[in-house]
Formats: C-alpha cells, structure tokens, sequence
C-alpha cells in the first residue's frame, strides 16, 4: 500500500519507556508491599484503560484511589523519562517517510503538554504535522482526539497508516477505518498483539518492508 499519511503511537513505538515504566511501578508496589512485575509480566498485561492494568497488576481500588495511584505513577515517571531514548532504528525510518512525502503525525496517550516537551527532547519534533495527545494524566484512551484529529487535519484513511505497539492502537485504527501496524517492542507481546488481525514486526525498520514508497 502506498500511504500519504501516518499516525505514529510515542510511547513503546517510537519512545522506548517500557524499562522505566516497569521500574516506576515496581517502585510503588514495593513500596506498598505488593509483588514485583517481570517484563515477561507486564507485556502480558499492560492494556488501556490503564485501570484494568493496574488491577492485573495487584492494586485494589476498594483500598487504594485510582487517582492518587495513577498520579502518583505519573509523578514517577516524570523523573525516569530523561533516560529513555527513542528506538534506534527511529530516526531512520521517521527520515524514510519524510523523504517519501508522507505526512507524520503523533497521536499519544501521554498528556498533550508532557507530550510536546517529551518530542522535543527527543530532537524529533520536526518530522511530524502534529503531535497529539490527552488532556489528562489517566490515559483513559485515544478514540475521541483520533476523530478530532481527522475532523481537523482531512487526511484520506484509505491512505492512512497507524503505528503502534498495542492493541488499542488496532482498535483506532478499525474505528477510523484505516490500515495498522504493530510493532512487538513495547508494552504488549506479540501474542497479544496478533490476536488484532493486523500486520505485526519485530522493530519499526520492518516496518518499511510492508509500504510502497
């Protein structure tokens, strides 16, 4: 398929954070005396909403806030974010596209500003029409800003891609009705993400095989 337009996933797809989110949330747990994640583990059962992963995960909202514990992950996040970097292969492919006269775009689960900083720390903002995100920290899902985004940028589905490292991003993908992409070095395995009925690769340069330019 030769696609005008792609609309990158940041988290686990382009940015890799899967490390530090596991650490942050290791951190909390231990520091209420709940089981350790294994890698292994969270890939298996991170999901939107973030609620029903942090159930899956041990947190008991009859006894914890889902608020206070969400935010309190986001706080720690904040402080582990400087040490993640994009995935190698990134750049290379986000120059490919460019080259080829697709228009990039960012649609995101982080909130819109943390976002934004978040992009433009990397050095990468540049390659991307707009980036796009949540107007709350709880990450409670991305259909209502993917309708937004097509109202207002006009982009053909039919020539469109999604990028992504989970299912959800499969599910906006059939909500906008356009092609999707999964990529198996984020927050889900590839077990789970097969189980969309969309291409899945191991890395993002894999995903160029799968495009005409």
């Amino acid at each position: 398929m030769a696609y005008k337009t792609i609309l990158w996933d940041w988290n686990g797809t382009l940015l890799n954070d899967t490390g530090i989110c596991i650490d942050v949330m290791n951190g909390m747990l231990q520091k209420h005396g709940m089981p350790l994640i294994s890698l292994e583990k969270y890939r298996s059962v991170f999901t939107f909403p973030v609620k029903d992963y942090y159930e899956a995960v041990g947190w008991d909202f009859s006894t914890h806030k889902f608020e206070i514990i969400g935010h309190e992950f986001i706080d720690g996040y904040r402080v582990a974010l400087p040490s993640a970097k994009v995935f190698a292969d990134a750049h290379h492919v986000l120059e490919q596209f460019k080259k080829s006269g697709m228009q990039q775009h960012i649609l995101s689960a982080m909130e819109a500003e943390f976002l934004l900083e978040s992009v433009a720390d990397m050095g990468i903002s540049n390659y991307f029409k707009s980036i796009n995100g949540i107007t709350n920290h709880l990450a409670k899902g991305k259909v209502d800003i993917s309708r937004e985004m097509q109202a207002r940028e006009h982009f053909d589905v039919s020539a469109t891609l999604i990028i992504g490292d989970t299912l959800h991003d499969g599910e906006i993908a059939k909500e906008l009705g356009c092609d999707c992409i999964l990529v198996a070095s984020g927050h889900q395995n590839r077990a789970r993400l097969e189980q969309s009925g969309f291409p899945v690769v191991e890395k993002l340069e894999d995903i160029t095989k799968n495009i005409i330019f």
